[in-house]
């Protein structure tokens, strides 16, 4: 992913091949998800495939390595949420599409009270999904410069959690082109 979308690109311009390998390998370190007061959920896509995953099943998925195409892994990195019930195959062509149901079942197995992701371009920097129990938060503003969305970022206090959004506009920074370093594999299309 890093290779497809520019990331790896940039950093071996800017920097050294190097520091380009030392990111994957840190990113192969970073926890696929965070409990927040055995209450919130905190991950970068969404939920599962399946019915029945408990946050045993997440803690025990190993993390050291690169994302397969399928599984508990994969479906925390990239899953989507959609607002019909259900589920149906991703238009990323990896992960899952999860409807309101799955939200709300995966909530009640695991005593949650509502999920947080991210991985989805929000023309308000976040949303509110699946009634309110699977918020989105992007923090991209302008996302590849082309867009024109806000970025956001939550901040929760007290007890009960509850999520305050704030929003931001892009600045102006260098005039990279869009997806400058991305992989070559775009130029095919």
């Amino acid at each position: 992913m890093n290779q497809m979308y520019g990331f790896e690109g940039e950093v071996r311009s800017k920097y050294t091949n190097q520091m380009a390998e030392m990111f994957t390998e840190v990113f192969n370190y970073l926890p696929l998800a965070h409990l927040l007061n055995k209450k919130v959920l905190v991950m970068h896509g969404g939920l599962f495939s399946k019915d029945g995953v408990t946050l045993e099943d997440i803690a025990k998925t190993d993390r050291f390595r690169q994302p397969p195409e399928e599984g508990i892994m994969c479906e925390l990195l990239w899953s989507d949420p959609q607002p019909q019930e259900g589920r149906a195959p991703s238009k990323r062509g990896v992960g899952v599409q999860f409807g309101p149901d799955v939200t709300e079942l995966f909530l009640a197995k695991n005593n949650l009270d509502y999920v947080i992701r991210s991985h989805e371009v929000k023309s308000e920097g976040y949303e509110l999904g699946h009634a309110g129990k699977c918020v989105t938060v992007f923090s991209a503003p302008n996302y590849c410069d082309t867009m024109g969305n806000k970025g956001a970022f939550i901040t929760m206090t007290g007890k009960d959690l509850s999520p305050k959004f704030t929003t931001y506009s892009a600045v102006p920074h260098p005039n990279v082109k869009p997806m400058a370093y991305a992989s070559s594999l775009f130029s095919m299309f």
